[in-house]
């Protein structure tokens, strides 16, 4: 009897023993999880912050062109959709390789190519937007061919030329996001994209409503409000922001562009 009792103490102890180690593989999983889902947020976060600020100032334009007439939103709303959206999507798929570009010098300890590679993407994109140019030259007479209202058409026309600026806007913007987000430097994107957010709706307020400028008046502070991001991420890289990678400009920028071009291209076709 007394060995049948210090046998079943035996296995009850055995299946504690499990019962707690599995317990703690448990507890291990879930802070493991937790802590993948930490270093994903930290990246991600201001990644969608940033990309939500965008449209938010779209929509934030939008609301205040409402105001003005039904023609100028309806205007508006088809050089978002249809102009803008098209050449956000190639310009965006082409920054993309500078993501991948960044992460491998990074991963490889050569800081330094971050900002030799940084410089190229500009030189590509800058030069592809020069190329889409005519796109908003030619909105009117092109949305007239789709069949566009002609009312419509050469507001639309109107408001494409406004969009040029915010077109350049994007290089800088989708560039240096990309740049940052390979050394985490993430949080100073949130910081300016929450300012853009914030001074867009004063400004447009101040344009539109009580010095009514009327189209103008809200195109500016379309502008305005695109630029703000870039020009404070361009200071916190030229004034030290990313001592390790930005050394400053380099005529190295210009030598073998075309494997960024093809890479570029590449990435474009497939996001777009």
């Amino acid at each position: 009897m007394e060995n049948d009792d210090i046998n079943t103490r035996l296995l009850g102890s055995k299946q504690q023993n499990q019962e707690e180690e599995e317990q703690e593989k448990e507890i291990k999983i879930h802070r493991k999880v937790l802590d993948e889902l930490k270093k994903l947020w930290i990246v991600a976060g201001p990644a969608i912050f940033t990309r939500f600020s965008t449209f938010g100032v779209t929509i934030i334009s939008q609301a205040f062109i409402g105001h003005i007439g039904a023609i100028e939103l309806a205007a508006f709303a088809l050089v978002q959709t249809v102009l803008l959206r098209f050449i956000t999507g190639i310009l965006l798929g082409m920054s993309s390789a500078l993501e991948t570009l960044c992460g491998q010098a990074y991963g490889a300890k050569q800081q330094h190519m971050l900002g030799i590679y940084l410089q190229r993407s500009w030189i590509v994109l800058t030069i592809c937007s020069f190329i889409l140019i005519p796109l908003f030259l030619l909105a009117t007479p092109i949305l007239k061919l789709l069949g566009q209202d002609d009312d419509i058409a050469n507001v639309a026309g109107y408001i494409a030329l406004w969009l040029i600026p915010v077109m350049f806007a994007y290089v800088l913007s989708f560039t240096c996001q990309m740049y940052l987000q390979a050394q985490s430097r993430n949080m100073v994107m949130i910081y300016l994209a929450a300012a853009a957010l914030i001074i867009h709706v004063i400004l447009s307020w101040l344009l539109t409503v009580k010095y009514n400028l009327g189209l103008p008046g809200a195109m500016i502070s379309t502008v305005i409000a695109n630029w703000i991001p870039n020009v404070g991420q361009l200071i916190f890289i030229f004034c030290g922001g990313c001592p390790d990678t930005w050394t400053g400009f380099s005529w190295l920028a210009f030598k073998d562009l075309w494997p960024v071009i093809k890479l570029s291209l590449s990435s474009g076709v497939m996001i777009w």
